[in-house]
């Protein structure tokens, strides 16, 4: 077309191979679209709009969910294609590297009592917990979390300049303080780090009755949900160890109350509940539930059956 001003259009479809009706055929397709491709010139700009909204990290299944929140009528297989052809791919994370250097058995172990089930029935039933370092420009900051593995929402979180039993503890002391739990219902999982061995965590933990669980040494698919929460979080952020820019501890923290407590426990989609976000899943549970005992999650009878009801069934936590 842009040679028609040169060149005759039949003389031009034969050095191309193509016949004259196939090009007035696409011309005319191009100036007067039909049903179809009008359809998909809107779908795309909705999906430009998720996709920038959430930075270009997702892809066509989170994209196809939060359109269909929105009511839309679409297939995931179609969203995909329209990605393709507007060239919106989402970004993806670095490949994971196993260390498998297991080394000596640590003083102070509690046995595996979660075995890998990241599923539990109810919300404040399991807990899993680890610390991550992110660079700053004032060095090394230090990040603890507690995750509720039942809908994966980040219920205590807090950032030091060490990596103390202080830190996991005042992290676990904020998501005590958030969240309604009964005494013997609550597992706690960590990996075997000595924070998680310091006579105050253990203490704590007796004290509120709550069961310790520790990954095998040198096992990270024992505590899978913290380490993928890892991840995300560095990749979204940009908080990579090699990351060319650098935060300083104030800005780190600001950027980690919004993405925490502003995106990924309200907003983000997450495939394994359902495509849909923390605080949603335990709202749908809290819409859900009956006075129907739900079994615990590590408590058992002498015949072996559970019993017990669902913790916060009074549906105070937040």
């Amino acid at each position: 077309e842009a040679l028609s001003d040169r060149f005759s259009t039949a003389w031009l479809c034969r050095q191309l191979g193509v016949a004259r009706s196939g090009f007035y055929a696409w011309r005319q397709r191009r100036l007067n679209p039909g049903r179809r491709a009008r359809e998909d010139m809107a779908i795309t700009a909705q999906v430009q709009a998720v996709f920038d909204r959430h930075r270009g990290f997702y892809g066509a299944p989170r994209v196809h969910q939060e359109l269909r929140a929105t009511g839309l009528k679409v297939g995931r297989h179609r969203i995909a294609r329209l990605m393709r052809c507007s060239a919106l791919k989402a970004k993806t994370r670095r490949g994971f590297r196993l260390c498998r250097n297991p080394g000596n058995r640590a003083s102070g172990v509690a046995e595996n009592l979660l075995l890998q089930e990241f599923s539990p029935a109810a919300p404040n039933r399991c807990w899993a917990g680890d610390i991550t370092y992110i660079r700053t420009t004032a060095g090394w900051r230090y990040l603890a979390v507690w995750i509720d593995l039942y809908s994966r929402r980040v219920v205590g979180w807090v950032m030091g300049a060490t990596m103390e039993a202080t830190l996991v503890l005042e992290a676990l002391n904020r998501a005590l303080g958030h969240r309604c739990i009964e005494p013997d219902q609550l597992l706690i999982h960590t990996d075997q780090g000595s924070q998680y061995r310091a006579t105050a965590y253990r203490q704590l933990l007796e004290g509120r009755k709550i069961s310790c669980s520790m990954s095998a040494k040198g096992c990270c698919w024992d505590n899978a949900v913290v380490e993928s929460f890892f991840s995300t979080l560095k990749h979204e952020l940009g908080l990579d160890d090699d990351a060319e820019i650098l935060n300083s501890p104030q800005q780190l923290i600001r950027h980690l109350a919004f993405w925490i407590d502003g995106y990924y426990n309200r907003e983000r989609r997450h495939s394994t509940i359902g495509y849909l976000s923390p605080i949603d899943y335990e709202q749908q549970f809290i819409n859900t539930r009956t006075l129907t005992p739900v079994e615990p999650w590590h408590l058992s009878t002498e015949s072996g059956e559970s019993q017990g009801l669902p913790i916060g069934v009074r549906g105070t936590w937040p």
